[in-house]
């Protein structure tokens, strides 16, 4: 692996003198990311279970009002970087930020969400500090004797789980799929640390000319508390038709399968599953989805599961709270004039 172009060559020291598990906070826009807060969780029993601290990284510029939120969600510090040169988002601007602080703080373990941002900036920061990295990990564990952390993740086809680990460098990288792990409890009476660290921001090799803002009528997913999701079981794209008008009557949204991604009846961005997105819906209605091991693993963490299919042995009825056989063109129908007649009541 070549080094960073913007990073001098770097040989990481004794892996004993490596202490502390952090995490990566995205700041976007006045706010802190969801899904990095929710790293937290795991980030907590890790270091409970090798006695050390947790601690939140944030970068970004007029920040310092996110400074609190890692310890009020469990981290014990915060070290922050408020620049104005950090104001526009560039990889490896802000990959080379963090390694400076890595350099110093050295920290055994640093944990990120596996949004674009964390899939895209914590390669460069594995590549210039000669670390390994496993991706879109869904949970972890950690050797207390050894203080490998033990990364799990499903390979292709999320019919078993890999354990992975990196024992003979640090610091051990990884990023998470987001909403796997559910948001810590937050306490505001928390107190913690809070260090400002000033550190030498390089220029970045691009110029970014303009942004336009993409507006989005819906809510994302991921963020969903009602889905209606189909299926190829649904035959063609006209049956997403009948997906919105329930979704809409239930205040919801429409997702789909992978197969109904491939097959061009719904954006990749709708997908739920391993190659799509996790949820944590409610209500999740899956419509003409046979529940393929890939597609169940984005629905683990979601509350009611309702199965709509003509087929009695499909496997989605395993996973479901409630299974309708029936066809959907039959059954959503009436599921949608039950509910207006109960509205209208």
């Amino acid at each position: 692996m070549s080094g960073s172009s913007i990073c001098p060559e770097w040989e990481p020291v004794s892996r004993d003198e490596w202490r502390g598990v952090w995490i990566f906070i995205e700041a976007f826009e006045g706010e802190v990311s969801e899904a990095s807060l929710q790293l937290l969780n795991p980030g907590r029993k890790i270091a409970d279970k090798i006695k050390t601290d947790l601690v939140g990284v944030i970068l970004g510029h007029n920040i310092k009002h996110l400074v609190n939120e890692p310890i009020y969600y469990g981290a014990e510090k915060v070290i922050y970087v408020d620049d104005p040169r950090l104001s526009t988002y560039t990889p490896e601007v802000y990959a080379e930020t963090l390694v400076t602080l890595i350099r110093k703080y050295k920290p055994e373990i640093l944990l990120a969400a596996g949004t674009l941002r964390g899939r895209e900036m914590i390669p460069y920061v594995a590549n210039t500090l000669r670390a390994g990295i496993t991706a879109d990990c869904t949970d972890f564990d950690v050797d207390a004797n050894t203080r490998d952390l033990i990364m799990i993740r499903p390979p292709f086809g999320a019919t078993l789980l890999a354990h992975i680990r990196a024992p003979e460098r640090r610091p051990q990288l990884s990023t998470v799929r987001p909403n796997v792990f559910k948001l810590p409890q937050k306490d505001t009476s928390r107190k913690g640390e809070i260090i400002e660290e000033k550190v030498e921001i390089p220029k970045p090799r691009i110029k970014l000319i303009s942004t336009e803002e993409v507006k989005v009528e819906e809510v994302p997913i991921e963020k969903a508390e009602i889905i209606v999701s189909g299926g190829r079981g649904l035959g063609s794209p006209d049956g997403f038709k009948l997906l919105e008008k329930l979704a809409e009557l239930l205040g919801g949204v429409v997702a789909g399968s992978r197969k109904a991604v491939d097959a061009g009846w719904i954006p990749h961005e709708k997908q739920v599953g391993q190659t799509g997105k996790s949820v944590k819906a409610s209500l999740y209605i899956a419509v003409g989805i046979s529940g393929a091991a890939q597609h169940l693993f984005g629905i683990r963490e979601a509350g009611i599961v309702v199965a709509i299919n003509n087929d009695p042995e499909a496997p989605i009825f395993e996973n479901a709270d409630y299974g309708i056989v029936a066809d959907y063109r039959e059954a959503i129908p009436a599921l949608i004039e039950e509910i207006m007649m109960r509205k209208n009541k």
